[in-house]
């Protein structure tokens, strides 16, 4: 099946964009994150989106009406079927006219009004790979996303001098920026499928040869889930876990959660522990217990790749 030429607005050809901001999305808007997205310099920066084959027309008008009305160059790419994580980034870059390349999952949405900015100014001093960090201060405060809202506060919420002693650890797509030649020297490895670590192992590749900076410059991820749909990613990761392994046997050993699911696969009775733990992950018991039980479910599951 082809793919649709790319939606334009009347600003794209104006533009001459040092910062190209790459936005995919699937299923979800990306209409809250497009609508703070604010810049004193709207020709040196572009947004280019892509649709990974959502088959919604209502987000498709929504983001097209975004698009012909923002003074923002923006190109809208709608795949007929979804490619995935990492091939759609590819192709996103691949799109991408600026020296530089802003990834932003669409449903983070920035801290502050100096975001867009604050990552233009990197782009133009050169930075090689820049990870801003992501924030909970906008997140959703229902219950139902407890268990999510206490681990990413834990593990993944961190300020840049923290992140900055493991730097090619907490490297994510959800707020990374990566200079053109960097990018063109080293890609998303697509044979990642499914959810998880597509951006980690990437970030071992080039960490080496260009290294990885921190920075605080946040953005909330909104997108919090309930403990079952952690529960279900990690059971996708799986895969991709065992893959990094594969590519990057002492980095990965160094991580604590090689080094338990490296305990757990010694165990007898590992798939018994492996469900109990989902089971008692989802019940009313105290959040941070629940946040350890589900640490452990996913520990559990590497240890059959480890």
């Amino acid at each position: 099946m082809s793919i649709p030429s790319p939606l334009r607005n009347a600003a794209f050809e104006l533009a001459r964009p040092d910062l190209s901001v790459l936005i995919p999305f699937y299923k979800e808007s990306p209409l809250g994150l497009l609508k703070a997205l604010a810049t004193r310099d709207p020709h040196a920066i572009e947004i280019i989106l892509l649709d990974d084959g959502s088959a919604r027309p209502d987000i498709t008008a929504e983001v097209t009406a975004f698009i012909e009305a923002s003074p923002l160059a923006c190109e809208l790419i709608t795949l007929p079927h979804n490619e995935g994580r990492s091939r759609g980034r590819n192709r996103l870059t691949a799109a991408a006219r600026g020296e530089s390349f802003l990834f932003l999952d669409s449903d983070m949405l920035p801290d502050d009004g100096g975001f867009l900015d604050r990552w233009l100014a990197m782009a133009r001093e050169k930075h090689a790979v820049v990870f801003g960090g992501f924030s909970l201060l906008q997140a959703p405060r229902d219950a139902k996303f407890a268990v999510h809202r206490q681990m990413a506060g834990h593990g993944d919420c961190l300020p840049a001098e923290e992140r900055l002693k493991q730097p090619e650890k907490y490297v994510f797509t959800s707020n990374l920026l990566v200079r053109r030649d960097v990018f063109d020297f080293e890609g998303f490895d697509p044979n990642f499928t499914g959810w998880g670590w597509e951006d980690v192992e990437w970030a071992m590749r080039v960490a080496s040869r260009y290294g990885v900076g921190h920075i605080d410059n946040t953005a909330t991820h909104m997108g919090l889930d309930t403990a079952d749909t952690l529960a279900r990613k990690y059971e996708q990761s799986a895969a991709n876990f065992a893959r990094v392994i594969a590519k990057h046997p002492d980095v990965v050993s160094q991580y604590p959660s090689y080094k338990v699911a490296k305990l757990l696969k010694k165990l007898p009775l590992r798939g018994l522990l492996r469900g109990l733990t989902r089971l008692l992950a989802m019940m009313p018991l105290p959040t941070a217990m629940r946040a350890r039980l589900l640490r452990l479910y996913r520990a559990a599951l590497y240890a059959e790749v480890v």
